[in-house]
């Protein structure tokens, strides 16, 4: 059952982002460019995820999920390095290429060869990610 929820819930989250127009790279590109051609209607999309989140979070609070044994516990609210390193790479990829992980999968059926190069280069990501985290950490304290 626990899979199925899953699989429901992953294709409802793939069709929201296609719908939505977070798999169309040039709308993305147009929404962070603020200072060319700025394209604002993504942001009612990230607004129509923010706020039902947000009264999802409220509503879960103290209470035990009907499908495991208990909700994520909430991030570290902190900024360290490793949060702002993450954070810049993201958005560089983000910003190069107007997609970020969630948009690539939904896009891998038409994304055409564009759409593998992105996904193998975010596998490599995260695959690399541990790695240059110990070196970070190897470095110093972060915060």
């Amino acid at each position: 059952m626990r899979h199925l929820i899953a699989l429901i819930s992953g294709a409802l989250f793939g069709a929201g982002l296609l719908v939505s127009g977070m798999t169309n790279t040039q709308k993305v590109l147009g929404f962070l460019d603020f200072f060319g051609d700025w394209d604002p209607t993504l942001v009612f999309v990230m607004g129509g995820a923010i706020v039902p989140m947000a009264v999802a979070w409220a509503y879960t609070r103290g209470r035990k999920p009907l499908n495991g044994d208990s909700f994520p516990a909430p991030a570290d609210p902190r900024l360290d390095r490793s949060l702002i390193v993450g954070g810049v790479l993201f958005g560089a990829g983000w910003g190069l290429v107007g997609l970020c992980p969630g948009p690539a999968l939904a896009s891998l059926s038409f994304g055409g060869i564009g759409g593998l190069g992105f996904l193998l280069a975010m596998l490599a990501g995260m695959v690399l990610a541990p790695v240059a985290r110990r070196r970070l950490d190897s470095i110093g304290p972060s915060h």
